[in-house]
């Protein structure tokens, strides 16, 4: 644990390894299979734990972690404050590998609410992270230390520039590969559907990153509307093949991820390690994250009607869960200055304290708390693995929350927004409101499986169980009993190897 051993150097963490190759198909395998609704539908807890809980938590754990220099305890550079919330920022990344990992196991029986939150959160926390890291080390200087007060507002200002720039561009990309679809006929050629689609989510990474935009936020929101516009425009083969491979990746990623943060302590990670400073950082993070999660959520239940408050058992559980991971790791390894080794080491011990030690005993914290499914409630691991969609379930006083003025805008805006989604956008991009397009040999092969349904999108709350109950009996094996007839309910169209799921209504 002491040196490094040179028979293990291909075993070393890779910043760049992960940066590039295993980090963009976890994010983006987030964005796609994301319950949009559901998600929206908790927008501003997600967003305040996400933007301004990190920024709090930045700004204390540097300001406690340049203290701790000011005082010669540790190995801190006291002249300048730029390293001490360097540090901040990376060790403020809640890491969504080990959070879903964890959080979304299915023996958990996680509350819906309490997984939506700790998901949305940790999928944009890490992206706000890398930013304000990327930010602060444009204005980390060690031959001029000093720190003047315009460069923490400079600082700040780009970080908001670099935010808005990345959802731009995933959203723009997104948009652009959804023309390409729409509008041409690659459904005909599925390998090529799901290689383009492949490389339109790398392309949107790495522009993102060579403007020196965050490609981790970007990529997630790309993600989004590929699945919102895009997915109606492939054939049945490349819809299905593309979902599971993206899960597959994902799965495969976050194992090496977990891998090469345990083969770290083996190859030099502790050189220089002070216990003592890693266990006072390790309370820092802790103090970090409960002045951010009480007050941002006291703020928020200001707003929500007392059957949607945030109780506080559920606060608690927010508060114990903010795991560290790779994310925090990686960037460590990107730490400027000569005390880079320090920071990796204290890094490396948080992250496995709270992956192993936190993760290990969130059970018992869920049971205690209450936060578990109520009844004999289990998640679904039938659709596809994806523990994403089955959890993301619902507030179930959403709808009783948009009673009053702020209800009546709310719903406005969202009634803005679905029309203008489905005159102008759905009609150019593709959306819910058409059929996806089915290649005739992957159809063939689903009207032979009768017990097998297609994974799906959410269907609507108010889609009529009937209409649901049809498609599935056509689909399956009532799919058998409708020929080549030109029915009402849409048989002709398979005469071209078509047919019509029903129609749904989910927008963002």
């Amino acid at each position: 644990l002491t040196s490094p051993n040179d028979s293990l150097s291909l075993l070393e963490f890779n910043p760049e390894v992960f940066f590039f190759i295993l980090l963009p198909p976890i994010i983006f395998e987030a964005g796609y299979t994301l319950r949009r609704k559901h998600f929206f539908a908790n927008i501003t807890p997600i967003v305040c734990y996400a933007f301004v809980g990190t920024i709090v938590s930045t700004f204390i754990i540097g300001g406690l972690t340049h203290l701790i220099g000011k005082t010669g305890f540790g190995p801190v550079d006291a002249t300048n404050p730029m390293e001490s919330l360097l540090f901040g920022s990376l060790i403020s990344a809640v890491d969504p590998v080990a959070t879903l990992s964890i959080m979304g196991s299915p023996e958990l029986q996680c509350d819906p609410l309490l997984y939506s939150l700790v998901f949305g959160e940790s999928v944009l926390n890490d992206a706000v992270a890398i930013v304000l890291f990327k930010t602060f080390r444009k204005y980390y200087s060690p031959d001029d230390p000093d720190l003047e007060g315009g460069d923490v507002w400079k600082a700040m200002f780009s970080f908001c520039v670099v935010s808005i720039g990345s959802i731009v561009v995933g959203v723009l990309l997104g948009l652009l590969a959804s023309f390409i679809y729409k509008h041409t006929q690659l459904y005909s050629y599925p390998k090529l559907e799901t290689s383009l689609l492949f490389l339109f989510c790398y392309l949107c990474y790495s522009l993102a990153e060579s403007l020196e935009l965050s490609g981790i936020m970007a990529l997630f929101f790309n993600g989004i509307l590929l699945s919102h516009y895009n997915s109606y425009n492939l054939s049945e083969t490349a819809f299905v093949t593309a979902e599971q491979i993206f899960a597959t990746l994902a799965t495969v990623c976050e194992t090496l991820v977990f891998l090469y943060m345990g083969l770290s302590v083996f190859t030099g990670s502790f050189v220089g390690w002070n216990p003592v400073v890693s266990i006072l950082m390790m309370a820092f993070c802790v103090l970090a994250r409960a002045c951010h999660i009480f007050p941002l959520t006291w703020l928020v239940n200001l707003c929500r009607k007392d059957g949607a408050k945030i109780p506080m058992k559920m606060q608690y559980v927010l508060w114990f869960v903010g795991l560290r991971g790779a994310i925090a790791f990686a960037l460590a390894e990107n730490m400027p200055g000569p005390n880079k080794q320090s920071y990796i080491a204290n890094t490396l011990f948080i992250c496995i304290f709270t992956t192993v030690v936190c993760g290990g005993v969130t059970e018992r914290m869920l049971t205690k708390f209450g936060m578990k499914q109520p009844g004999n409630g289990t998640i679904d691991m039938d659709d596809g693995g994806n523990v994403y969609e089955t959890l993301m379930t619902p507030d179930p006083h959403t709808r009783m929350s948009r009673s009053g003025s702020a209800g009546r805008i709310k719903e406005g805006i969202h009634g803005f927004w679905k029309r203008v989604d489905a005159m102008y956008l759905k009609p150019n991009f593709g959306g819910s409101g058409e059929s996806r397009r089915h290649s005739t040999t992957a159809q063939q092969h689903h009207r032979d499986t009768s017990n097998t349904v297609l994974p799906d999108d959410e269907e609507d709350e108010d889609m009529d169980v009937t209409e649901m109950t049809r498609w599935l009996e056509n689909t399956g094996a009532g799919g058998r009993g409708r020929g080549n007839s030109g029915g009402a309910d849409g048989g002709g169209d398979q005469e071209n190897g078509l047919y019509d799921p029903p129609v749904r209504n989910e927008t963002f």
